[in-house]
């Protein structure tokens, strides 16, 4: 197995993501090889300083970065020798197994779709996060930025893919799903929402469990996977990191919590393109990217692409 990461990706790069690759080769099979991808001198300077035999990685070099800045379908055309570009041929090729960057989410996504494309049948790609459960348990939710506005059948088809992410990554078998709402009732909600909610109740390989309301989210009783648009996955996502900062920001100590900091999640897959792929927060530091980097080894261990090709 061969996994690809963008070493000039992340506000912290290419120290800190460097550091994570680093720290990921303890965790490393005799199987697995880990390739950087981005400016030579650069990877050289920082291991020779942690004192790292280079030849412990695969290396490559590119000329090119893609900023946080720049404009993401401009900027990957462009710069065809930027670390994500270079990562997405190599991912197309075959020569990569996997990919993951914490640099430019825009051009990450641009690449999705320009290289190794979306898979046949999938309506529209998603970002699929894990959610953590009081009762140690991990909960997935769907999508979480990617698509701000769904229509049902675009629902429905997160709750597959939802379900083919908990079998196959989390081995949860016959995931629970759920749709999150303003109600339990089938009545309530948007019109998507509620067209959405009787395509889930009548699809014979979905798990449906039901509409599920936002004091449900981290509870013991919660779903294994919740569906919902870009749009407000995205804001609980983004409410979950405020938790953990206001936790930690207070001097509070609690297993639970900290199993909301994003540094120990690492990055969000992108499922339902032909190819697996892990984007990082863009302040990954250490300890993110390294958890990344597993992320990316888990969601390519569990064949995820090729799962979900079989299944739509």
């Amino acid at each position: 197995m061969k996994i690809g990461l963008d070493v000039m990706g992340s506000d912290f790069a290419p120290d800190a993501v460097i550091e994570g690759a680093v720290d990921f080769l303890q965790k490393l099979s005799v199987d697995e090889k880990l390739v950087l991808i981005g400016d030579e001198g650069s990877i050289y300077r920082k291991l020779n300083e942690m004192q790292i035999e280079p030849s412990r990685f695969n290396i490559i070099h590119t000329t090119q970065v893609i900023e946080m800045a720049d404009h993401p379908a401009k900027a990957f055309s462009q710069k065809k020798d930027s670390s994500i570009a270079v990562g997405y041929r190599m991912l197309k090729s075959g020569t990569l197994d996997g990919f993951c960057s914490a640099g430019n989410t825009g051009a990450m996504l641009v690449g999705a779709s320009y290289t190794v494309n979306v898979i046949p049948g999938v309506f529209r790609p998603a970002l699929i996060t894990i959610l953590p459960c009081v009762d140690n348990r991990d909960s997935v939710i769907l999508d979480v930025g990617l698509n701000p506005d769904c229509k049902p059948d675009v629902l429905l088809q997160y709750g597959i893919l939802g379900s083919i992410y908990a079998k196959y990554v989390l081995r949860i078998d016959n995931p629970s799903v759920g749709l999150l709402n303003i109600g339990e009732e089938d009545t309530k909600g948007t019109p998507s929402v509620k067209a959405a909610y009787e395509l889930m109740k009548e699809h014979p390989g979905l798990n449906f469990a039901g509409n599920i309301e936002g004091n449900a989210l981290f509870r013991e009783n919660m779903t294994d996977v919740i569906v919902c648009d870009g749009f407000v996955g995205n804001i609980i996502l983004k409410q979950a990191e405020a938790f953990h900062y206001i936790y930690k920001s207070r001097n509070l100590k609690d297993t639970y919590f900290d199993r909301l900091d994003f540094e120990n999640v690492g990055g969000t897959p992108i499922v339902g393109i032909n190819a697996n792929v892990v984007i990082g927060h863009g302040v990954s530091k250490r300890r993110a990217i390294k958890n990344m980097i597993l992320q990316t080894r888990a969601v390519v261990h569990a064949n995820l692409a090729q799962k979900i090709k079989e299944a739509i």
